[in-house]
């Protein structure tokens, strides 16, 4: 009877080891105001990967992408021009900055103005034609395009840094 229980908690204690092993579930990205994207939100490493801006064709058309492929998107409620971002806190991890550890970064194929502002968590923020740019939480691969037009609010560029909507 000892050994029946002793072996019923042993095998307990293994499944509660291997549950706080497991990943914990990745919440819903939003548009930045709190509203679901509804999607599938991967674990992917953001940031700068000192890859330069280019294109890539979609079904939206020539679209601009980082140099991994990714593809990169503007804000609406954001100011052209401004100097600052508006996407911050849940927003900021849902649709993470584009940014470069230079002041002029690399662009092949995009013919708008590049430039960078300092984004919200004090990194290099790359921008198009003045609109900051950034990745999209619910994209996995290459050539995804599932943030285009989340909410009314979020678009990809064309290589001249004009906002694609359709």
């Amino acid at each position: 009877m000892k050994l029946r229980i002793a072996t019923g908690l042993a095998v307990m204690g293994l499944i509660v080891a291997l549950a706080g092993c497991s990943a914990p579930a990745a919440e819903e990205p939003t548009d930045g105001a709190g509203t679901s994207a509804e999607t599938e939100s991967p674990d992917m490493d953001y940031g700068s990967s000192g890859a330069p801006l280019t294109t890539a064709d979609s079904d939206l058309g020539e679209i601009v992408v980082d140099g991994e492929g990714m593809t990169v998107y503007m804000f609406d409620k954001d100011t052209q021009g401004a100097d600052a971002s508006s996407c911050e806190g849940e927003c900021a991890t849902n649709w993470p900055a584009v940014t470069t550890e230079s002041d002029a970064p690399e662009v092949e194929g995009v013919t708008g103005e590049v430039g960078t502002i300092t984004g919200v968590d004090g990194s290099t923020q790359v921008t198009l034609n003045g609109w900051p740019l950034y990745y999209f939480a619910g994209d996995s691969a290459a050539g995804d395009v599932n943030g285009q037009g989340v909410n009314g609010v979020w678009w990809v560029l064309s290589p001249a840094g004009e906002r694609i909507a359709g």
